[in-house]
């Protein structure tokens, strides 16, 4: 699982006070997240002719600089927090991991350092020991999407370390993974994403309920953008129509794909239907 980009999120919780308010350490701090953000999103926006020299230069600064920040201010769980996030976005993760440690540990009421734990722990093999920081998240704030969603993917990838360990079983993983995924598809009913992975969530479990499943590519063919999108979850829902051994629907719905990018997939999908008797 790959670190999912929070640094607007964290920009948006750590830097929220009034300038006319806030104290010269959070004035300090805003700064530096500032020139955080602009960093990185010039470094997207410049994609593959990004100049690297300069921008290892910059970065380096501002790793001084925020060194600098947290000597002056060593309990700031937010400098900590930021710095760490920044440690992780250059490829430094153990020190990242160390940083947001540390800002868990002097505050341990920020959901956000908790769900980069996960997320480092969960990157380097350690998903025994992200799970909890996952769940973490979600009780401080379970209204945020990305935090079931983040819960749902660790499950769902690393269900044979969980199972080795012997602390869950099957069926409650698969209950778990599939609840937080209808968490994060509920609480964002405008990302796309979620509601799709949700939908693929049922090809995970060891007992589907393909109608379940089929009710959920229905609804994503109504909301899909394009004709491929729709084609696509047209495919999806044939393949759950001949595992149930629909196959005469399941014709139905393949001979509605007709983009041609979808050509061989369907034609895998016509290859697992039984021979018609058409005498």
């Amino acid at each position: 699982m790959r670190i999912l980009c929070c640094f607007l999120l964290l920009c948006t919780a750590l830097a929220a006070a009034e300038p006319a308010s806030e104290t010269l350490t959070e004035r300090s701090l805003r700064q530096l997240l500032e020139r955080q953000q602009a960093l990185f999103a010039e470094a997207k926006q410049q994609g593959e002719k990004l100049d690297q020299a300069s921008f290892q230069e910059q970065a380096q600064a501002l790793v001084h600089d925020y060194e600098v920040f947290l000597r002056n201010n060593p309990n700031s769980a937010d400098g900590y927090a930021a710095y760490g996030y920044l440690l992780g976005k250059v490829d430094m993760r153990r020190e990242s991991l160390v940083m947001l440690m540390k800002a868990n540990r002097i505050d341990p009421n920020i959901p956000l350092v908790k769900n980069q734990i996960g997320n480092l722990l969960a990157e380097t093999g350690q998903p025994l020991e992200a799970v909890s920081y996952f769940l973490a998240a979600i009780k401080l704030a379970p209204k945020e999407p990305l935090y079931h969603y983040q819960l749902g993917t660790l499950l769902a990838e690393a269900r044979d370390d969980f199972l080795k360990a012997g602390e869950w079983s099957r069926e409650s993983l698969d209950q778990n993974m599939l609840e937080a995924f209808r968490q994060a598809k509920e609480l964002a009913p405008d990302r796309f994403e979620f509601a799709y992975r949700y939908a693929e969530a049922f090809y995970d479990l060891a007992r589907p309920d393909w109608d379940a499943a089929l009710k959920e590519w229905s609804a994503l063919e109504e909301k899909a953008a394009t004709n491929i999108e729709r084609e696509t979850m047209r495919l999806h829902a044939a393949n759950i129509l001949i595992k149930q051994g629909r196959t005469d629907h399941a014709r139905l719905v393949l001979a509605m794909v007709t983009e041609p990018e979808l050509q061989a997939q369907k034609q895998k999908l016509v290859a697992q239907l039984p021979a018609r008797d058409d005498k």
